[in-house]
């Protein structure tokens, strides 16, 4: 696996995807076609694990989180741009999503949950914003982002 094989990977998802509503059934729809047990969920965590433990993913750290963009956005992503974290029991800084996130959780502990979702994916709608969270462990989260769009100087409600 390197950066281009999980461009590729990725791009599988975000083509189907990409001008759908980030929505409830957009999660809906991700967690029944690419949910964990699916083929989709197992190549990504595996790609995730493995660019983590080589490197090229979550290599950069603050705050206690490691973290990383692996992919802009581009054509190639269908507009989205693609960032990795590893988080373990924190609480990461609170953000705005302009356009909206998607988020692929994969526990590293059997029982960790990000903003207390378990394993699978979670879509939070534009303009939502939180304080991404992992809980009872380690996980990894993949953040698919339209437009690569983030805000962090957002101040929370």
């Amino acid at each position: 696996m390197d950066v281009n094989a999980f461009q590729t990977l990725v791009a599988r998802v975000t083509g189907e995807i990409a001008g759908a509503p980030l929505d409830a059934s957009l999660e809906a729809h991700l967690n029944a076609e690419h949910g964990p047990g699916s083929d989709t969920y197992e190549a990504l965590a595996a790609a995730c694990r493995t660019g983590v433990k080589e490197g090229w993913l979550c290599n950069r750290e603050g705050g206690g989180i490691r973290y990383g963009r692996a992919l802009k956005a581009t054509d190639a992503t269908h507009g989205f741009s693609v960032d990795v974290v590893d988080m373990e029991d924190i609480a990461g800084p609170h953000h705005a999503h302009p356009n909206g996130e998607i988020d692929l959780i994969i526990p590293l502990t059997p029982a960790a949950s990000f903003d207390n979702y378990p394993a699978g994916w979670c879509v939070y709608e534009a303009g939502s914003a939180h304080r991404p969270t992992v809980t009872a462990g380690r996980a990894l989260v993949l953040y698919l982002l339209p437009n690569g769009a983030i805000d962090f100087a957002a101040v929370p409600a």
